[in-house]
């Protein structure tokens, strides 16, 4: 289905996403970022929260040595108080996805992972990949939302084409 290079090419698309996002969205009012837009978090930094929060618990699935969030899934939306600690949280959580998929060999891959869902209050099990394609999925999508979001407000939006991810991102 995929395999390690796969992973390390979406590890930087990530990235690289969100340090746009960070840039275009730096010094925007905190009124801007928290109106309810009507998307399906509310507003983009509810978005950008359930982003993040996501990104933690998948990755505490995928290596148990990485911290999960700090906050329940009800919370989700509510796991950073400001852009300024969602910033620092998302490029160390960054960081952290980067050094994963640095490590991962191809055979790392293969297999199921079994993993006890909170949100359906019962143990799953599911191929690895699938997994790891959902965590990239589960990222862009979101994204795709805060952007639009962005665009509605006005904001310069990033660009998101992987084929004009820098070779240095």
């Amino acid at each position: 289905m995929i395999d390690a290079d796969y992973v390390r090419m979406m590890a930087r698309y990530n990235a690289w996403q969100n340090a746009q996002l960070t840039a275009l969205l730096d010094g925007v009012d905190a009124d801007v970022l928290t109106q309810d837009r009507g998307a399906f978090f509310g507003s983009i930094f509810a978005t950008l929260n359930h982003i993040l929060w996501g990104d933690q618990i998948w990755l505490n699935r995928f290596d148990d040595r990485v911290d999960p969030p700090k906050v329940p899934a009800a919370e989700h939306k509510q796991l950073t108080p400001t852009f300024a600690v969602w910033t620092a949280e998302r490029f160390q959580t960054d960081g952290k996805i980067k050094l994963w998929a640095d490590k991962l060999d191809s055979v790392d891959l293969t297999g199921d992972l079994s993993w006890y869902s909170g949100m359906t209050q019962q143990t799953q099990r599911k191929p690895l990949a699938q997994l790891v394609v959902h965590f990239f999925n589960h990222q862009t999508h979101h994204r795709g939302q805060v952007h639009a979001m962005m665009t509605a407000e006005g904001l310069k939006a990033p660009v998101s084409d992987l084929g004009f991810m820098p070779e240095d991102a």
